[in-house]
């Protein structure tokens, strides 16, 4: 394992805000209260099963354009990725078929070949994406914005227009080679 500098760095500023905290000091006085508007604001996410997806709706031309304007920066013109801080979301690589990435850490992880719900892609583009303004994309731009990566990784043909109902009922090419996790909780669940 190589340790950085940065890492050490972050590391010891972590442990001393920590202790601090736990102290009741605000060494820095950095930080306040979330508001009860901005805890909601933020507060949704969308199951495997669609529940808690919105209402909208997007294309994949309309997706495009918001990809450009939005994501190349972070991950290429075509979803490519910039290695190495930001890895491919698309073109799947045919050593990928048939799931070896157990046997072979290397093969790039789509999301055509390595994401089990369209759903959870949604959530995930939703409240974390672009980057330096998690959570700016509307409704209407985050399905427009899945469905356009779904169409560049061949998921979806270059036409489709996404709503719930679509993303529902869209079975992503390796779902089944996922294992559900049916732990419920308790102490026997780490």
């Amino acid at each position: 394992m190589i340790v950085r500098p940065a890492m050490v760095s972050a590391c010891l500023i972590a442990t001393i805000v920590a202790g601090a905290w736990a102290q009741g000091h605000r060494p820095y006085g950095l930080g306040r209260p979330a508001t009860e508007e901005e805890i909601a604001s933020l507060n949704h996410d969308a199951a495997p099963d669609g529940e808690g997806l919105p209402p909208g709706r997007g294309s994949v031309a309309q997706g495009q354009l918001i990809y450009q304007q939005q994501c190349t920066s972070c991950h290429g013109p075509r979803g490519e990725g910039v290695p190495p801080a930001y890895p491919a979301l698309t073109g799947r690589d045919p050593k990928g078929e048939g799931f070896p990435f157990g046997r072979d850490p290397k093969i790039p992880r789509t999301i055509g070949n390595y994401w089990p719900y369209a759903t959870t892609l949604f959530d995930y583009i939703r409240r974390a994406m672009p980057l330096t303004a998690s959570g700016a994309l509307t409704n209407d731009q985050v399905y427009a914005v899945t469905a356009y990566l779904l169409a560049a990784d061949q998921v979806i043909p270059m036409t489709a227009v996404l709503d719930s109902a679509a993303l529902v009922s869209l079975k992503m090419p390796y779902r089944d080679r996922f294992v559900p996790d049916n732990r419920r909780g308790g102490n026997d669940v780490k």
